[in-house]
């Protein structure tokens, strides 16, 4: 997981991985921004359990958790929450990263302020929180959820075969 190949715009940190769902777990934080704009933040969380849990069908799950601000008129859309999803399946797809048993929900909030914080105006984000049982290298998932926070910022896909040379990390 610590050599997956991710989007150059996307700057990864190893967090502390949670204790008590699996014997064993590892987690990476990652954040978009441009300038001082958070454009999009999330966590790619790996679980395992040598024993194996019935749950998963397996002895690893994938957990992820993304967030993106969006514009208020993308947040009207019906259509987003099923395309926030596809952008999750699609990168998967695109580096090879097969998978079982794959779950999870697309949100998309609106707020606008009233009284008081009707100067704040309206914001909107989208979420998506999945899980999925991998069946190839963790690395490959890894690489295919920075290519979903991407999507969920609103970058451009990178051309096929185009491979990101500048990775950024943060402290390890």
């Amino acid at each position: 997981m610590r050599r997956a190949v991710v989007r150059p715009e996307v700057v990864v940190e190893e967090m502390p991985a949670p204790q008590r769902i699996a014997p064993h777990a590892f987690a990476l934080s990652g954040e978009i921004a441009a300038g001082d704009d958070d454009l999009a933040s999330g966590r790619f969380i790996l679980l395992h359990d040598p024993s194996g849990n019935d749950a998963w069908g397996g002895t690893f799950r994938c957990v992820t958790f993304a967030r993106s601000q969006i514009e208020v008129d993308m947040a009207v859309d019906p259509l987003l929450p099923s395309v926030g999803w596809s952008w999750l399946v699609e990168a998967l797809e695109s580096h090879g990263s097969s998978y079982e048993g794959a779950s999870g929900s697309v949100t998309v909030v609106r707020n606008e302020g009233f009284g008081t914080m009707a100067d704040d105006g309206a914001d909107s984000q989208i979420e998506v929180r999945a899980s999925w049982t991998p069946t190839s290298d963790a690395g490959d998932h890894v690489s295919a959820w920075s290519d979903m926070l991407s999507a969920l910022a609103g970058l451009p896909p990178l051309s096929p075969g185009v491979i990101p040379l500048n990775r950024r990390r943060g402290a390890r």
